[in-house]
């Protein structure tokens, strides 16, 4: 379990003493990701069907329908920010293997 909490936080790597000491100060506790994970990746499951639903208003269905979806994907998908970090998640988004589903994800 430990070494899932190491390679979901960025950490694989043995750092400083002074280093690790600063990084686990101002980081989130394990439970606390995990909590933020869960809220924030519900959220946009619930505006992503939120959205879904709202596609069959006359009207303005397709302008709500737009607006609710990507809110829902953007919010699933910065839930795992909260598992690995902002950086390392950007970093894995853009390495080669990956870089051509995560401009498809942005477009």
């Amino acid at each position: 379990m430990d070494k899932l909490k190491r390679v979901l936080s960025g950490r694989d790597a043995e750092e400083p003493s002074g280093l690790a000491e600063v990084i686990d100060a101002t980081s989130l506790g394990w439970g606390t990701r995990v909590k933020g994970f869960i809220a924030c990746f519900a959220i946009g499951c619930l505006c992503s069907i939120l959205g879904s639903c709202l596609l069959w208003i006359p009207k303005k269905g397709l302008v709500l329908f737009a607006v609710f979806y990507t809110l829902g994907n953007i919010a699933s998908i910065g839930s795992t920010m909260f598992l690995m970090g902002p950086m390392k998640q950007l970093k894995r988004m853009f390495e080669p293997t990956r870089l051509i589903a995560t401009i498809v994800m942005l477009v």
